[in-house]
């Protein structure tokens, strides 16, 4: 009985990871032709700026729209603009999403609704929310 219930407590976090591994990689976000890495962070997952449309023009960008001091004067690129925690399969929340254009911080829950699709949504507090669909890039 305890090896049988050990056996399925294995698979299943074999499995719970294996799902976590389908999300990681680079994505594109829609609009500005922005690029984001998600990777591990710990148990968590988190998302990094690797790319933006106006970056080739202004390579010094800056969050200088936050309201804190702590993302002004660093560059866009590199830049930590999601983190959030497994919630079942394909799903991840109770974490947030940091927002370049108003320099602000939102309530975070990402969704693997395909291979190449990601839902996220961000939400100041719902049902003030806003979505978006990112692609899975070819740079993968």
């Amino acid at each position: 009985m305890i090896r049988a219930a050990f056996t399925l407590a294995l698979a299943l976090s074999t499995a719970s990871a294996a799902r976590a591994g389908d999300v990681l990689g680079l994505w594109k976000t829609p609009g500005n032709g922005g690029l984001v890495r998600i990777e591990p962070c710990g148990e968590e997952i988190c998302g990094r700026a690797v790319d933006s449309d106006p970056a080739p023009a202004n390579p010094d960008q800056t969050g200088a729209h936050a309201p804190d001091s702590d993302p002004r004067g660093r560059t866009a690129e590199g830049e930590l603009i999601l983190k959030v925690r497994p919630l079942g399969a394909d799903r991840w929340g109770a974490g947030w999403v940091y927002n370049p254009r108003d320099g602000a911080h939102y309530h975070a829950t990402v969704r693997l609704e395909s291979p190449t699709r990601l839902k996220l949504t961000g939400c100041l507090f719902p049902p003030l929310c806003r979505s978006q669909i990112w692609t899975r890039s070819d740079g993968s």
